[in-house]
Order: structure tokens, then sequence, then C-alpha cells
């Protein structure tokens, strides 16, 4: 049997495999398992996911006999435990077998997504990082003295600028008129970047060399002017990346994907030098968006060479002036610039809120467009799937049901969640079980899962039609390179499984960045950080809140061989500054734990574990719990096995 096949037969391709796992989600294997499985050697960079089906079922089932016969022998003492302790009564002794089995089954079931026909908004928040409530559960002192710091430097600021007018005026030139010109920036629009940003400058922009992965090599470089400027030490540090968006590992400068490019490189060269319109059509470019239509489950699809383009370029294609634009108020600036560029009226409605959304549409439908009430053209929601400063999942369920009843188009962003979430990597449709004809246009970049560059639009083959004749990024922008698109196919070819020769990289790399995300995310919070988003994102913030903590915990990362990404205002609301960690499958668990340390200490040092208390208390009445319902199973199961005295 051929390499591919026998792939393929052991996993079936890219089939969700239920396997028993433990409570960290690694596939529990014995030694026997070990030795008979044909692809026990798995990537160093991944866990071995793979196990056969028919031994996770018998597995199953043998968990299931053994529960079975336990609770037999317990169904006596069960009746005079009280039903507050039922739960964690019935469990087997830990070190049983059993409770092994049991609990990764337990692991596994509650790491998988909601599958179509549950309650998908409470799978959604089951499992969530933070939410609204606990945001208003943050201590009002780091509130008040978050406003108060930001107050502080604002005031500052302006005193500096007061004063080094007088004082120095030649480092003001470039803000004063001259020769009858207007200055192109005034002094109040540049005081945020000047006296703000520019006082943690260093934390930013940090120039790296060689591949972005798992592990980066940064360039060090010091400032003797407060970030004026920078000059280079000729020294590199290695660090961990937990700042690219590298999902699913295929940055990379060797192996399958890398081995693709170069030969498409050699038989088609670098680039074709023309938009699509013109001799940019190729058939590499014709079959890559057949198969990004095949992935994402659409008719047809369009490839725009740059991300950002393609929603600022494609949305004016879709509406108009007489249209109208319901945008969720923490959509990417890639999407604001798409809707201001189109000339449609644009209404905002509250972050990931399905009834705000619905009060909009109920507001503008009934009043129609403005002055003349005048029935709008079109309506076009926009949402997007994951949203990467937060987190979050957009309420994909709930939005579709609104778009059966108002009759609205659906524009979905998946940038971040396409190949990141769902059992196959494809995006938030897959994650939810909604079917992806029910999104009329579905977005998505090849910059993060991919480790490639452009993106796509994706839809009915009438609309991907129209785009090709009257989206600029068709009709102008140069098609995509060769190399891009052979990295494109290369690494979705193996997420989908066609890849006879690595038919089970693709589900390994899902199954590890799974396992990854959750791992991280719920280490931070039992460290008792207050953390951001959605149960399984790749993407997890950290809030800091102080603008202070924000450069300091930059630079106490970079101190211990980190990299980060840390965000402030105005790329998030004023008072939560956060660090955004971006968990990759090409991470292994030595590098999460070095993380979790070292981040550990900063917590520590700079006093960001808000929860820290209400985790210890938790852990505490958690354990007294245990050992009262361990004491109460004791003696009842004692008074059972005691023998009957004959009088």
């Amino acid at each position: 049997m051929g390499k591919g096949k026998r792939a393929l037969t052991a996993y079936k391709s890219t089939d969700f495999i239920e396997q028993v796992r433990d409570a960290d989600g690694l596939v529990i294997l014995d030694q026997k398992q070990q030795q008979q499985h044909p692809f026990k050697a798995a990537p160093p960079t991944s866990s071995s996911l793979l196990l056969l089906s028919e031994t996770a079922s018998e597995k199953e089932q043998q968990t299931a006999g053994l529960a079975k016969g336990e609770k037999k022998g317990q169904q006596t003492a069960v009746s005079e435990i009280p039903a507050g302790v039922l739960s964690s009564s019935l469990s087997p002794p830990p070190s049983s077998t059993a409770s092994a089995n049991n609990a990764g089954a337990a692991a596994a079931i509650a790491a998988s997504p909601p599958v179509a026909g549950e309650s998908t908004s409470a799978g959604k928040n089951d499992d969530s990082t933070a939410s609204s409530s606990e945001l208003e559960a943050v201590p009002s002192f780091i509130l008040v003295t978050t406003y108060l710091s930001y107050l502080m430097l604002i005031v500052f600021a302006h005193l500096r600028d007061f004063f080094g007018k007088l004082v120095s005026p030649e480092n003001y030139v470039q803000l004063r008129e001259q020769n009858g010109y207007a200055p192109m920036v005034s002094d109040f629009e540049s005081l945020w970047t000047r006296r703000l940003y520019g006082r943690i400058r260093d934390c930013f922009n940090r120039p790296i060399t060689g591949v972005a992965g798992g592990h980066v090599t940064l360039l060090e470089r010091v400032s003797h002017d407060f970030n004026r400027s920078f000059e280079f030490t000729g020294r590199v540090r290695e660090t961990l990346n937990l700042a690219s968006y590298n999902y699913l590992g295929f940055a990379q400068s060797h192996g399958p994907c890398a081995d693709k490019v170069e030969q498409a490189i050699r038989a088609n060269g670098l680039t074709h030098g023309s938009p699509r319109a013109e001799a940019g059509r190729t058939r590499q470019l014709v079959e890559t968006e057949e198969m990004v239509a095949r992935f994402v489950g659409a008719e047809a699809a369009l490839i725009v060479s740059m991300g950002y383009a393609t929603n600022a370029l494609n949305i004016p294609a879709l509406v108009s002036k007489g249209c109208l634009i319901l945008s969720d108020e923490l959509n990417h600036s890639s999407l604001v610039s798409g809707a201001r560029l189109s000339g449609a009226t644009i209404r905002v409605f509250e972050h990931n809120n399905p009834r705000s959304l619905e009060r909009e549409l109920r507001r503008s439908i009934s009043q129609g467009q403005p002055r003349t009430h005048r029935p709008w053209k079109k309506i076009l929601v926009v949402v997007e799937g994951l949203y990467s400063m937060e987190g979050e999942t957009c309420c994909l369920p709930e939005i579709v049901e609104l778009r059966r009843r108002y009759g609205f188009y659906l524009f979905v962003d998946e940038a971040h969640s396409i190949g990141a979430l769902g059992k196959r990597g494809r995006g938030v449709c897959d994650y939810f079980g909604v079917d992806p004809r029910e999104v009329d246009v579905l977005m998505g970049t090849f910059t993060k899962s991919f480790g490639a560059a452009g993106g796509y639009i994706a839809g009915s083959r009438a609309l991907i039609d129209y785009m090709r004749l009257h989206s600029h990024s068709a009709v102008y922008a140069e098609a995509m390179s060769v190399p891009v698109l052979a990295q494109v196919s290369s690494s979705m070819r193996m997420i989908m499984g066609e890849d006879r020769e690595h038919a089970l990289e693709g589900q390994q790399r899902l199954d590890q960045l799974a396992i990854n995300t959750r791992y991280f995310a719920r280490r931070l919070r039992e460290m008792g950080f207050m953390t951001m988003g959605d149960a399984g994102s790749p993407v997890i913030p950290l809030l800091l809140f102080s603008p202070a903590k924000i450069p300091a915990f930059s630079r106490e990362c970079l101190r211990r061989n980190i990299a980060v990404v840390v965000v402030s205002y105005p790329a998030t609301p004023i008072i939560t500054g956060r660090v955004r960690f971006c968990v990759s499958a090409s991470h292994t668990r030595e590098d999460l734990d070095y993380a979790l340390e070292q981040v550990s200490e900063i917590g520590d040092l700079l006093m960001l574990k808000f929860h820290k208390n209400a985790v210890m208390a938790a852990a505490t009445a958690e354990s007294s719990v245990s050992g009262a319902v361990a004491g109460a199973v004791a003696t009842v199961g004692g008074g059972i096995q005691q023998p009957m005295k004959l009088e």
C-alpha cells in the first residue's frame, strides 16, 4: 500500500476522529498502540494526534462498560448522597484506567467546537475567557488610575509643546505655516504620535531577519535620542514568536510547501507583471481559485494580491450610493475604508450584538433613505468571523437567522478565522456548523493560516463573474505572483487532505493549534490574568489597562527573549490596553510552558493578576468540596461493605 493510501486509510483524510485525550487535549496512547501506530513519528512541532478509529471506539466501549459496572455497584450508595454532589461522587478513583479515559474523552468533547443543531450561543460563551460582565468587574481603582494616567500624559504633552515652541522653535518648523503653505499635519493632530507614541516607539516596528516561525530572530537596536532615531548594534537575538499570525505554522523556508514554491518559480518565473484582466490570468491562478471555492464551500472565488485591498477595493463594487451598510463597531480598518469608498450610507451597531443589529435593521427598513425615505437599493451587513483585537468569534448563527428574516446581504471577513477555526479549518461557518451558502460574500486572507499573502472573495458564480469585471482589484491591480500562488495552493491542499504524500499533516496542524490555544488561554486564566476572547481563538488578548504597563510588559518580554505585540488607544478603547498573544501550531508544549512561566513573573512584577484572589478562592472551595464528597463516598461505601450481623 502506498504512503498516501495508507495515510487515507489510517486517518480518513480530513475527517475528524474523536480521540481519547488528557485534560490538555493530548491523545492518550498506551505502549502497544504506539508500537502499532504507523505514523507515530510525528513532527517535533506538533503532538501525536493520530489514532485509529477502531482503537478509539474500543476504548470508548471499554470505558462505558467500566463506568456501567461502577454505577451498578454504587447504585445503593447514591440514594444516600446529597443531590448537590452526585456528579462528583459517581467518578471512579483517579488511579484507574477508566478514570483517565473518561477524563480524556470529556476533554476531547469539551474542546470540540459546537456542531449543527446544538445551541450555538451557549457553546460560544461556555469557555469564553472574558466578557463585558468581567470588564465591569474590574476594580474601580484600576479604571480610575488608567484614566488619570492618560490625562496626565496628555496634559504634560501640551505643556511640553507650549514651552518647546518658546525655547526651541526650530524643532517645530514642520508644524507651522511655511512660505504660504499650510502644514501637512497640525501640531494637535500629531500630538499623540509625537508625545505618546514616541515614548514607546521602541516597542513597535522591531526589525527581524529570517523566517518568522515559532521562533524569530530580532536585530538589536538602540536609541540615543529618546526614540527619535535608532541604530543597529550588529547583534541578533533569538526569541519565541508570539506576535505573528502564523497560526498553522506554514511560514517555513523548508518542507513540502517550500519545495512546491521552488518548483513553481522554476516553471513559471516570479510574476507576470499584469492585472488578470490583461495578461495575468494564468492556469495556476484559475486552478487556485477553484480550490479556494471548494475549500470554503462556495461556487466560485476571486483571488486578490493584497489582503487589505480585498476589502477596500471589493466592497465599493458591491454597494454604492442609495445602499446601506450595517457595520460592527469593531470591524477592521480595511472594512471601514471599503465602506467609505463605496459612497453608501454607513450605520454602526454594537459589537457582536444581534439585538443591536436587529434594532438598526428595523429602524433603517422602516425609515428608508435619508430625506427621500425611499427603500434602500441594498442592505449589506458586514462582520468579521474572528475579531483579531478581541479574539472573539461573531454570532454567526444569530446573524444568519436575521438574514432569513429581513433579507439583507451578509459579508463575513474571515481573515483570522479561515484555516484556524472549525474541525476542518474551514472558518467560522465550519466552527458553528452553518451552511456557507447562507453567507452571500465570504472574504478571507492568506496571510495568516496559509503563510502567504493576498486574499479572496467567494460566493455565487454570478457574483464572482460580476466582481471580475467591476472590482478594481481584478481590473487594475497586479495579479498574485507565482510563488505566493504556489504557497497558497500547496498549504490548502495539505489542510484539505488532497496532498497524498502529506495527507495527515494538515489535520495534525489543525488539532495542534486547537490544543495549544486552549491550553495557553486556560493557564493564563488559572494564573489570575484577565484575558479576552472565545474558546479556540488563536488570538489571546491579555488586558494591561495602564499606559505605563503597556511598554513595560513589552520590554520585559523582550528581556526574556519573547516577542509579543502590545496594543493601546486608538486601536483599542482607551481603558483596555492589552498584549495580544498569537499562538501557533508550530509552538511546542515546552515553548508555551516557558512563555507562561515568564508571563507569570511579569504579571507579578507589574501587578496584572487582577483575578488572582478569585482564582485562589475558587480553588480552595473546590478542594474543600472534593474532600467532603470523598469523605461522604467513603463513609457510605464503608457502610455498604460491612457484613450484616445475624442475631
